[in-house]
């Protein structure tokens, strides 16, 4: 196929992005529409899925309204990635039977304590978490149960837009597994998951192989997108997946990672294997599996410290004193050590009860200590956490393939380099996600023989930070200090729980 462009979707929580991209993994022309998050009570965050297709509808308008013709006849091909676990109840015509309940929502804590197990973690690769859909659609089971029942589909946002697109009710392997809901060594429906989540096979979408074309888009939609009739829709995977693909982390010796609200890394595995020290989930190349670590509080720590701490004349906004005062400091922060779960921990310790930690204070430590003890409890996590999987895959890391608003911070990128001993090598676009997307969809339409071949061919990268060794060893003191103090404190996080409930 001669010099074709597709269009990647990343349907986010916050907002839907459309991004045209050619087979160099140029980007020719960007749109973005926002989506309303809706917190109807304490620990409940939810979306009206007509946004989904809305800000989807809006994103691909606006992208295609930068181009000129001749590049508008280019586009070949269209692929999702998206929020993840996020999950609708639908009707036959596609109308939604109550709001969408998205990943942040935490609703399913006494869920996660009845149903949650090893055997579970086995059967579907994910430890119990709040994250999952599938407690929470028990949780429906219990309090909403004629609206589970009705329901003619539980979607995801895959085949939520897949059915807008091409009028079927049609996910990805890779976007259907983040229910929670696969025996994910035979890439199908659990109905073990299927019986304790309270749906039937009936109700869920069929599943596509990843970077395979599911349809051709109407033709309604694309003469109003002022496309031609010919562009195909390509089964996409989540949106974590697709960052791994968009930095081109394949190789057994290289992890991606994301430092933006929360820090997201991993590696590929072309064998399944499960382990408390990550979570595994379908990949975006066919045959793949995605070992991945999830730490909650990521940049949202250090935007929390600024608009709660930090200059209020800056309104929580980047403070270059602060950085460089941060930065002056010696690593290890004169002994402050934190750890990082102001929002409950996922990995290692999959803990929806924790909290965070600050130990060592002192009357000579300053604001800009604990603004950079912040930032290395968060680096020395995934240290720890890195390790864990190198331990339970047999592997030794090489790089980090890097993105998220933090990996544009010289700070970080120097904090997180030295604290985990590896070098951070910056990806060159900002809309990863969207990236891995764009990249299967070429895939797809022969512009590249496999994902493999198009991940490699289409990722860019900016900036290289390499360790300190050093700093590497004196991090290694602290991070063997640091990883001591939750299972110190773990039966008082419950305690406090127990308290907080009855109050």
């Amino acid at each position: 196929m001669s010099d074709p462009l597709v269009i990647a979707i990343d349907s986010s929580t916050s907002a839907t992005k459309a991004v045209v991209v050619d087979a160099s993994g140029k980007v020719l022309s960007t749109g973005k529409a926002d989506i309303d998050l809706l917190t109807p009570g304490m620990d409940k965050y939810e979306h009206d899925p007509t946004q989904w297709w809305s800000s989807t509808n809006t994103a691909i308008s606006n992208a295609v309204a930068a181009l000129d013709e001749s590049d508008c006849e280019r586009i070949k091909a269209l692929c999702i990635t998206h929020q993840r676990e996020s999950f609708a109840l639908v009707d036959e015509d596609g109308e939604a039977l109550r709001p969408a309940i998205l990943w942040l929502d935490s609703r399913a804590g006494d869920e996660i304590k009845e149903y949650g197990s090893d055997h579970i973690h086995e059967l579907s690769g994910k430890p119990a978490d709040t994250t999952p859909a599938l407690y929470k659609i028990a949780w429906l089971k219990k309090h909403e149960p004629d609206t589970l029942k009705a329901a003619h589909k539980l979607v995801d946002v895959h085949a939520y837009l897949a059915h807008r697109l091409v009028g079927r009710w049609v996910s990805a392997v890779g976007s259907a597994d983040t229910l929670n809901l696969l025996d994910i060594a035979n890439v199908d429906y659990s109905d073990e998951l299927l019986e304790i989540a309270g749906v039937s096979r009936d109700q869920m979408a069929e599943l596509a192989e990843p970077a395979s074309i599911i349809d051709t888009i109407k033709p309604e939609i694309l003469s109003e997108w002022g496309l031609n009739d010919d562009v195909v829709l390509v089964a996409g995977v989540g949106d974590g997946q697709a960052a791994g693909l968009g930095t081109s982390a394949i190789e057994e010796d290289v992890a991606y990672v994301n430092i933006g609200t929360s820090i997201v890394a991993g590696v590929h595995a072309f064998e399944y294997a499960y382990s408390p020290a990550y979570r595994t989930l379908l990949g975006g190349i066919p045959g793949s599996f995605v070992l991945e670590i999830v730490q909650n509080s990521g940049s949202v720590l250090a935007n929390w410290f600024r608009e709660e701490l930090g200059d209020p004349a800056r309104g929580g906004g980047l403070d270059p004193e602060l950085d460089k005062a941060a930065e002056a400091l010696e690593p290890g922060t004169d002994g402050l050590l934190t750890v990082p779960y102001w929002n409950a921990v996922q990995s290692p310790h999959w803990d929806p009860f924790a909290k965070g930690i600050q130990v060592g204070w002192s009357t000579a430590h300053t604001r800009a200590h604990m603004y950079r003890s912040i930032i290395e409890g968060m680096a020395m996590e995934l240290r720890g956490n890195l390790e864990r999987v190198q331990e339970s895959t047999g592997r030794k890391l090489k790089e980090l393939r890097c993105t998220g608003g933090g990996s544009r911070n010289p700070l970080y990128r120097r904090i997180f380099a030295d604290a985990t001993g590896l070098p951070l090598v910056v990806s060159g676009v900002e809309e990863v996600s969207a990236q891995g997307a764009a990249m299967m969809a070429m895939a797809a339409i022969g512009a590249y023989p496999d994902v493999q071949a198009a991940s490699e061919g289409m990722a860019s990268f900016v900036d290289r930070t390499d360790p300190d060794p050093e700093a590497y060893e004196v991090y290694g003191q602290w991070a063997e200090i640091q990883q001591d103090i939750y299972p110190a404190l773990e039966e008082i996080f419950t305690r406090i729980n127990t308290v907080m409930k009855r109050s």
